[in-house]
């Protein structure tokens, strides 16, 4: 579907779940390779390995997993709270406010809620770096999904029901493709902030359906809340 067709279809969305890193702010930013190092460095001084060793077993809890986390968790029982308060003790000074995001986030309707593998700590900590973080209702975090990350379907369907979200009236967005593919098995419309790496893409054209694919979430969102306006009656 085009970045801007049927935008006018978006407006009885009640609910709008973002997620955080290289969605609500450009991949060019280039924060999350600060994450990943720290991640790199925490797995290193955890066991007493060499680097490159530790990257190796980073990839691999990422890869089995879904979050480096929830690998370290399951097989060696790590402290989820020492491990999200190393790796999100980062630099936020690359992110750039938008002040077209800002308005389009005040502009549209219904709640907005951050949904991410992250902390609370660190959505707090990046949206309060981009001006945005009063545009949002609440922060759904990994903790609040019990650490398990997506795209496990199951804290998808805790944030539901604990926010009261009627599916067919909300919104993902979304950078990496198959984190989507839960919110559409409920009955949410989807959208793609569009990436190259191979994680990001993963699943795109192989069963993960999506409504919208998107390259500027600012000022597709500014689109949003322009054609939602012009909807109302």
């Amino acid at each position: 579907m085009t970045a801007f067709a049927n935008l006018a279809a978006l407006r009885d969305t009640g609910v709008w779940i973002f997620d955080l890193d290289n969605t609500l702010y450009p991949a060019s930013c280039n924060l999350f390779a600060q994450v990943d190092r720290r991640i790199t460095e925490f797995i290193a001084e955890h066991f007493g390995i060499p680097q490159p060793e530790a990257r190796e077993r980073q990839k691999r809890f990422f890869r089995d997993y879904g979050t480096t986390l929830r690998g370290l968790m399951t097989e060696h029982d790590v402290d989820p709270v020492a491990y999200m308060d190393y790796v999100h003790d980062i630099d936020v000074a690359g992110v750039q406010p938008s002040a077209v995001l800002t308005d389009a986030l005040g502009r549209l309707p219904g709640r907005k809620i951050i949904y991410t593998n992250g902390s609370v700590r660190h959505a707090e900590n990046v949206a309060g770096r981009l001006g945005i973080l009063d545009r949002f209702d609440a922060v759904f975090d990994i903790a609040a999904g019990g650490y398990v990350p997506k795209p496990d379907p199951r804290p998808y369907a805790t944030l539901v029901e604990r926010y009261g979200i009627d599916p067919k009236r909300a919104c993902m967005v979304e950078d990496i493709a198959r984190n989507l593919a839960p919110a559409h098995a409920l009955g949410m419309t989807t959208v793609w902030v569009r990436g190259e790496l191979e994680y990001e893409r993963a699943g795109v054209g192989a069963g993960v359906h999506i409504d919208h694919t998107v390259d500027d979430l600012p000022n597709w969102l500014a689109a949003v809340a322009d054609a939602t306006a012009d909807a109302t009656p």
